[in-house]
């Protein structure tokens, strides 16, 4: 049996396997927990379900001999290779598949985590233990949260990200009360400034799909703050403003800070940084989003400013003079490295991964595009999307990772809750003692725990916020 590797996708080699029996380790990019004889096979995991790459040789299409459970876990298939030169269809196809039993995923410790993979199983270890260390476990979870303050860097909770919701003045999804049964003490409650002009295209990735009118954005932009400060009072949650309001946030008061994901509705005009902080209470602001904007580039679309824009640079000076703290997340690796030169604060990257080779235009960061935030003091939230991390041991095992690279003083909890294109393995904040149950499992201390929940984050809040 031959074996394809994926770098030879496009080569002579790859083409000279037409018609072999071939083995070859890929991820399925689709729904997970779903039996499928028909899906697309891919070098690493998607950031969401059916996010496929552009490049026509970047993906293989899998006809499988029968349904297959898709797991989220990384899979051994073995079928006829063949090269398709018809204009429909991927270029390289996997007929009569099969799976073979998947890579093992081993117990190991929690500095061997990122060797084994983010995908660690971890359920065999966790079957085996006492009923007296599992009670032991959540009570160390309970007092995590309790002494806290637990903090999600990105949600978009209770509908606030929604154009039609803002436009229509739809009401609120719950969000004080799952917070206050899970003990989250405060979350990052971001809007969408390029909301408007950005959808799912055909290609089942988000994408701008027009240039926004002149005033559009500053105008949404207004429309989604006072909807966040809506669902604030709505719901009884205090708003974090100052340092002091943070020290206040415990896991019994639920509070928000106030964000922005994308500087869109700037639109070129430094002075409407000092305006969001008073008028709006601004204290995180995301410079880029889904839209190449005024401030730089971003991973999911072909770069345009060779990273981060001089006015990008002017935002963040004056974001670190106001007391605003700055998050990189969805800008390039160029933006990014500009960024931390310009910054006299902390930089955050709220809601991402660890990968080691990322595919074109994915959301996922590299080793070194991590170490870019850490070396400024900075904490990276990592997310829960289930086609990444299909448990929450996963997730746990992936933070152990970042840990690994970066520090685990520099790690931290992006949810991006009510945000993810796919589904979601944290999908409400009832959940966060299982999150900390988890932490614990893959080798967390208390303290360790409790910094990664919110306590980093706490930290570059008070470094950045006056």
């Amino acid at each position: 049996m031959a074996g394809v590797q994926w770098q030879e996708l496009g080569s002579a080699k790859a083409d000279a396997a037409d018609g072999l029996n071939v083995a070859i380790d890929g991820f399925a990019a689709m729904a997970v927990l779903l039996p499928a004889q028909h899906f697309m096979l891919l070098e690493e995991q998607p950031c969401c379900p059916g996010c496929l790459p552009r490049h026509p040789d970047a993906a293989i299409e899998v006809f499988a001999a029968g349904p297959i459970a898709l797991r989220g876990q990384k899979l051994r298939m073995t079928g006829i290779w063949r090269v398709n030169n018809a204009p429909s269809g991927r270029r390289y196809q996997l007929h009569q598949a099969q799976l073979r039993e998947p890579p093992g995923w081993a117990s190991v410790s929690r500095r061997g985590v990122l060797a084994a993979g983010p995908l660690l199983c971890l359920a065999a270890s966790a079957a085996g233990e006492t009923t007296e260390g599992a009670a032991e476990r959540q009570a160390q979870a309970r007092q995590v949260i309790a002494t806290g303050p637990s903090i999600d860097l990105h949600s978009h909770a209770g509908g606030i990200a929604s154009v039609s919701r803002i436009t229509s003045g739809h009401g609120f999804g719950r969000v004080a009360e799952p917070m206050r049964q899970g003990g989250m003490a405060a979350i990052c409650l971001a809007v969408v400034s390029d909301g408007p002009t950005h959808r799912v295209m055909a290609d089942h990735r988000i994408h701008p799909y027009r240039d926004p009118i002149a005033g559009e954005l500053y105008q949404y932009g207004t429309q989604a703050f006072s909807r966040v400060h809506d669902l604030a009072r709505d719901q009884g949650l205090a708003v974090i403003a100052s340092k002091a309001d943070l020290r206040a946030a415990k896991a019994g008061t639920q509070s928000v800070i106030i964000a922005a994901e994308g500087a869109d509705f700037l639109e070129g005009q430094i002075g409407r940084v000092d305006e969001a902080f008073s008028r709006w209470s601004l204290r995180h602001l995301q410079l880029t989003h889904y839209r190449v904007n005024e401030l730089g580039d971003i991973q999911t679309e072909e770069p345009v400013h060779g990273g981060l824009t001089d006015f990008g640079a002017a935002v963040i000076r004056r974001c670190n003079e106001m007391g605003i703290v700055v998050d990189v997340a969805h800008g390039t690796y160029d933006l990014v490295k500009r960024a931390a030169e310009v910054s006299r604060k902390p930089l955050v990257l709220s809601h991402t991964s660890l990968t080691p080779r990322p595919s074109r235009f994915s959301r996922r960061i590299t080793a070194e595009h991590a170490r870019l935030i850490a070396g400024t003091g900075g904490v990276i939230g990592v997310w829960p999307p289930a086609s990444i991390y299909p448990t929450l041991d996963a997730m746990a095992a992936g933070m152990a990772g970042m840990a690994e690279i970066v520090g685990v003083d520099h790690v931290g909890l992006g949810s991006d809750m009510r945000g993810l294109v796919g589904a979601s393995i944290f999908p409400d904040y009832d959940q966060l003692p299982d999150l900390a149950e988890a932490l614990l499992r893959v080798g967390f201390s208390t303290a360790e725990t409790g910094k990664i929940l919110g306590g980093n984050y706490a930290r570059v809040f008070a470094e950045c916020v006056n």
